[in-house]
C-alpha cells in the first residue's frame, strides 16, 4: 500500500480510513452489516552486522479485514490496499459480493458477538522521530570499533475499526524498536534492546555504555556451574520471557475456563502455596501502554484490567465470544482480543533501587536474558529455559566472570512466589519486537526480580 501522504500525517492516513468505511456503508443491502478492521504502517527497517549496515530498507502496507453480517451468519475477506480510493472501492465491491455469495452456505454462528454500543474513539501516540539514517549513525558511532550486529525499525502504526453503526475508532502510534547485541565471541554476547514513542539521545547512551562495560566482562574465562540452586537477579529482559510465558494462556477466562491456564489451579484453589508473593501485582494497562483501545470486533477497552492483586489472581481476559460461550463465569467482555493475551502487560516495581541490585544479589547469577522457554509442567506453571547472554556469575555484589549456558526449570509459585526477595524500584518499557507480517504494538512494563534461588538442571 502506498498511502496518499507517506511523510505521516496521521490525519491524511484516518481520512483515507473513514472514506474507505463510507464505501462499505454505501454498498451494503437491506439486512446486512459489517465490522471492519484496518492496519497499516510506514516502517523504516535497517539490518546491522559486524558495525556496518547490511540492509536498509522500507515497508508501507495497509489491509482491510471486512467481515459482512447477516443475521448469525458472517464470512471474512482480507484486503490487501493501494491508497487509489477508486481501485480501493472497486475491490471493496467485488469483495462483498464474492462474501454475499457465500453467506447462505454457511452455518449460523452461536456465539458471535458484535458491538451494538457505538463508542467512537481516536488517540495518537509518539510524535515525530529522528529519521532512520540519524539514529543508526548513532548506534554504529557509538558501537565503533564493536562486533555489533542489531534491527532498527521505526515508524507510524495505525488502527481503525468501523461498523454498519456508524461506529469509528482510530489509532496511530508513532514508535521504534531497536535491538542490538555486542559480540564477544561464539554466545559470549550482550543483548541490549531500546523502544519506546520518543528518541532519547540519553537514554541510549546510558544502555550502551552498560552494554560496553559488560562486553569487557565476557572476555574473562567463561565460569561453568554445576547444575543446582543459586540466587539469581533476573533483569527487566529476563523478566519479559517469563512473563511471556506466562501471557501464554495465564489470564485468558477461556483458558482458565477450560482448565488449559498455567494459572488454572492459582484460579480454582485457596492453597496459599498456590500464589504468588504479596507484592506482585500485575495489570492490563491499556492507557499506559501503545496498542489501541480498542479490539478487532470493536468493543473498547476499558483504560486497565487488574489480573492479579497482592500475588492472587483476581481477574482475566474476557473476549466477547467467551464472554458470550461462558456467560458470567467470568463477567462480561472487557475487550480482550481474541486470543486473550494481554497487549499492554504492566507489573509494578517494588523497593530495591536498580543500582543497588548487584550488591543486594551479592552472591549468585546475574541473568540478563532467558531464551527457549517452554513449560516443563504447563498444570503446575512449570517452565524451563536456557540463560543466554550477559549471564554473569556474581560474588560479594561484583562480576567475577561470565558463566557457560545453564538449563532452568521451576515454577512460577516459587520464582515470583516464595523465593521472591525483591523487585526493582524502577521498571523499563519493552515493546514487542516481533514483525511477521507486521510490526505489533504489544508491550510490557517490568521490573527486575531478586530470588532467593532458582533452580537450574543442566
Amino acid at each position: 500500500m502506498a498511502p496518499r501522504d507517506l511523510s505521516g500525517a496521521p490525519g491524511t492516513m484516518e481520512t483515507y480510513f473513514n472514506d474507505l468505511a463510507a464505501s462499505v456503508d454505501g454498498l451494503l443491502e437491506a439486512g446486512e452489516a459489517y465490522t471492519a478492521r484496518f492496519a497499516a504502517e510506514t516502517t523504516d527497517f535497517v539490518r546491522m552486522s559486524r558495525g556496518k549496515v547490511r540492509q536498509p530498507g522500507s515497508v508501507t502496507q495497509g489491509y482491510l479485514d471486512l467481515d459482512l453480517i447477516r443475521g448469525d451468519t458472517h464470512a471474512g475477506h482480507t484486503l490487501a490496499l493501494s491508497a487509489d480510493l477508486a481501485a480501493d472501492r472497486a475491490a471493496l465491491a467485488s469483495a462483498l459480493a464474492g462474501l454475499r455469495a457465500v453467506l447462505p452456505d454457511l452455518a449460523a454462528d452461536p456465539h458471535l458477538a458484535i458491538a451494538t454500543e457505538v463508542k467512537p474513539s481516536r488517540s495518537v501516540a509518539g510524535g515525530p522521530l529522528p529519521d532512520a539514517e540519524t539514529i543508526v549513525d548513532a548506534v554504529l558511532r557509538a558501537g565503533s570499533g564493536q562486533d555489533l550486529v542489531g534491527l532498527y525499525a521505526g515508524g507510524p502504526i495505525y488502527r481503525g475499526f468501523a461498523n454498519s453503526l456508524g461506529q469509528r475508532n482510530w489509532h496511530a502510534a508513532t514508535c521504534f524498536n531497536l535491538q542490538w547485541s555486542l559480540y564477544h565471541r561464539t554466545d559470549k554476547a550482550v543483548k541490549c534492546a531500546y523502544s519506546g514513542i520518543s528518541w532519547d539521545a540519553a537514554a541510549f547512551g546510558a544502555i550502551m555504555a552498560e552494554a560496553t562495560f559488560e562486553l569487557a566482562r565476557m572476555s574473562q574465562p567463561a565460569k561453568r556451574l554445576a547444575p543446582g540452586r543459586y540466587r539469581a537477579y533476573l533483569t527487566p529482559a529476563a523478566m519479559e520471557d517469563v512473563a511471556s510465558m506466562l501471557c501464554w494462556g495465564g489470564f485468558s477466562a477461556r483458558a482458565l475456563a477450560t482448565r488449559q491456564s498455567p494459572l488454572a489451579r492459582m484460579h480454582d484453589a485457596g492453597d496459599a502455596a498456590l500464589r504468588l508473593d504479596r507484592r506482585v501485582s500485575i495489570t492490563e494497562a491499556t492507557a499506559a501502554g501503545v496498542a489501541p483501545g480498542f479490539q478487532d470486533e470493536g468493543y473498547v477497552r476499558p483504560a486497565q484490567v487488574p489480573l492479579i492483586d497482592a500475588g492472587r489472581l483476581i481477574g482475566a481476559l474476557v473476549s466477547p465470544r467467551t464472554a458470550r460461550e461462558f456467560g458470567d463465569a467470568f463477567g462480561t467482555a472487557n475487550g480482550a482480543n481474541a486470543s486473550e493475551m494481554p497487549e499492554s502487560l504492566a507489573m509494578a516495581g517494588g523497593t530495591l533501587p536498580t543500582a543497588e541490585a548487584l550488591a543486594a544479589l551479592d552472591t549468585g547469577l546475574w541473568i540478563g536474558n532467558l531464551h527457549y522457554l517452554n513449560f516443563s509442567d504447563r498444570s503446575a506453571c512449570r517452565m524451563t529455559g536456557m540463560t543466554r547472554f550477559a549471564t554473569f556469575w556474581v560474588e560479594h555484589g561484583k562480576i567475577v566472570a561470565p558463566i557457560d549456558v545453564l538449563r532452568f526449570d521451576d515454577t512460577l509459585y516459587r520464582m515470583l512466589g516464595t523465593n521472591l526477595e525483591a523487585l526493582t524500584v524502577e521498571t523499563e518499557f519493552l515493546l514487542d519486537s516481533s514483525t511477521y507480517r507486521a510490526r505489533s504494538l504489544a508491550s510490557m512494563r517490568l521490573p527486575g526480580a531478586l530470588l532467593s534461588e532458582m533452580t537450574f538442571t543442566l
